[in-house]
Formats: structure tokens, sequence, C-alpha cells
């Protein structure tokens, strides 16, 4: 259900004329700033509505209003929540999944429901869980991006806005990554009334992404013109998570384009490669843990992971994306 809303603060802007690049055709993807604002995005996504629309209105959405989109079923292991954030003009849309947060139970299990479902696409099997988790809000979800193409205001009191939407990004860290990346591929080839809102959609970010589907459900992406160039994951060094579900889980492959962080020395930058793939035993899964404690301690630091949960924590994907005259998100 729609649960809360908010509408972020005025004032100045981390990264002033956002609305404008977020909303030129001739703004790349992926763009090096966009890429850290929607970062920053899915960063605070693990926080509540107010948190969201503040973060946004300070990166340079000023005036945003945001809404929150959440069903919680712990029977069905069901834990979504996406915020719409719509800028003042109307012109720009973000829609941002949360995560899943260290300490929720239920979106854990969200994320183990690793059996492959077949479902109204071309072929293919997609991640049970993940599946289940866009379905249940994405009807809410559509009929929010739906008013904004309108020229609505997302808030409650449905007002006019200056602009109808132009441009709508979508994103998400972890389990929001692959929130983001279902929501697209169900809007390229899933029927029926949602379509009408495929229009405006400029381009998916994801940071920190598991994989969503079979072989056949990534071939069949891979085919398709938009999900291939305008799906961007960013995984930073050897984070364990683009390497799941494990092969045990039965084979899953990622889609879209693949740009990798490799820290060297404190510094290192962003390049585009072939995918990650899946985690090959249950031992790299088990030795997981041992490299989150090793990032405490100086020497150990430097013992190779195959795969590093210490590499999945969103704060290092902000950090490597923050642009080089700014210190931090905050702007100083």
């Amino acid at each position: 259900m729609v649960t809360e809303s908010a509408i972020g603060p005025g004032g100045s802007s981390v990264c002033p004329g956002l609305v404008d690049r977020l909303v030129d055709p001739a703004t790349a993807v992926p763009d090096r700033h966009v890429a850290f604002v929607l970062a920053v995005c899915s960063a605070y996504a693990y926080g509540d509505v107010d948190t969201v629309a503040a973060t946004m209105g300070r990166l340079g959405l000023t005036g945003n209003r945001c809404r929150m989109v959440s069903e919680y079923v712990d029977a069905l292991y069901l834990t979504c929540t996406g915020f719409v954030i719509q800028s003042e003009d109307g012109r720009v849309a973000i829609l941002c999944y949360r995560g899943t947060p260290p300490t929720s139970a239920i979106t854990w299990m969200t994320n183990f429901q690793a059996r492959t479902v077949k479902i109204a696409m071309p072929t293919g099997g997609v991640h049970a869980g993940f599946y289940r988790n866009v379905r249940s809000t994405r009807r809410q979800i559509a009929e929010l991006i739906a008013r904004a193409m309108d020229g609505r205001s997302i808030l409650d009191d449905d007002a006019p806005v200056a602009h109808r939407l132009q441009a709508l990004y979508v994103t998400g860290h972890s389990l929001g990554g692959a929130s983001a990346a279902m929501f697209a591929a169900s809007l390229e080839f899933e029927a029926g009334t949602h379509r009408a809102i495929r229009d405006p959609l400029r381009a998916v970010y994801t940071y920190g992404a598991p994989m969503l589907g079979d072989p056949d459900f990534a071939q069949a992406c891979q085919g398709n013109a938009f999900l291939k160039q305008h799906v961007v994951r960013y995984v930073y060094a050897q984070d364990i998570v683009p390497q799941t579900p494990p092969r045990a889980s039965g084979p899953f492959q990622h889609f879209g384009r693949e740009f990798r962080y490799r820290p060297q020395h404190g510094a290192g930058d962003w390049e585009e490669g072939e995918s990650s793939r899946q985690l090959r035993n249950l031992l790299q899964v088990a030795t997981t843990p041992f490299s989150l404690v090793a990032t405490t301690f100086t020497r150990l630091r430097r013992i190779p992971y195959h795969a590093s949960l210490g590499d999945h924590f969103p704060q290092n994907y902000i950090d490597a994306l923050t642009p080089s005259k700014l210190r931090s998100e905050f702007g100083d």
C-alpha cells in the first residue's frame, strides 16, 4: 500500500542543474553524475520517506514530492519498499527500491527463494522471491507514475504540476537493484495496462545487485535493445551479492552492462567488462564473513577473497562514484 508522503526541501543543491541533466536526451547512459545521484538515493532508501525526500532535495531535486509504497506479508516472505520521487516541475521521476536491511530476517528469506518461476515473458525463468516482491507493489507504483505522466502531483492532493513526466529512472542497491531490473523487464515484456508507463523510462542503474533469472531469461533480455544497453550494473570490487545465487541454487545469469570498480591502494576506477559469474561452491559462501573481519585489520586486508561481504556496503558505491570536486554526498 501507499503508506507515506513528504515534500523535499528547497535551497542550494549539491548537483546544480540535475533535473536538466536527467531530462536531456543527450545525457549518456551511463552518466557518472547520474550514477552518483542514484547510488546515494539507493543507499538512503534504507531510511524512511522523509530521509529520501530530504536527501534528494539536497542533491538537486529541490522541492521534490516523495511517496513510499510498501508491502509486507511475513508468511509469504514479501517485503517490498519502493520510493517514487517526482521533481518539483514534474519533468523527472525516480523509482528507487530499498535493498535488504541487515536486520530484516524476512527480507533475507526473500533472497533465499532462489528457485525460478515461469512468467509471461519470452523465455526462461526468474527468481521467485524477487518476482513476487516486485509484483506486490507494481500496481500502486504504476499508478503514481501514470499520475506524473498526466502532469499531476504524486501526492494525495492530486494537484497539477508544471510539466508532464519526461524522464523516468529506476534504481536500487542489492535486492533493490534486482527489483529495479525486474520492474524494467516487466515493462518490456509483460502485456497489460502497465506498458503505458514504459515510454518515459530512460535508464536503470543498480548497485551490488544479484542475478535475476536463468540463462534463457538473461539471453532474452540481452536480445532487447533497451535492457541490453540501458540496464547498468555497478559492482564494487569483489562484492559477493552480484555473484549470487550460487551454482548450488541452479543456473543464473546477469543481463545489461556491468561496470566494476577495482581499488588500487585506496583509489581506482570503473571499467566495463564481463558480467559477474555465480559462486562456484558453498565454501566460497562460507568464507565470506571472514572477508568482513579482515577489513578491520591492516595486514589481513591484503588477503585476496573471491567474494567479499564488506565490499557490498552501499557506502562503497557512493564513495567510488563521488565526483572529484565533492568530498561526499553532503556537498562539502
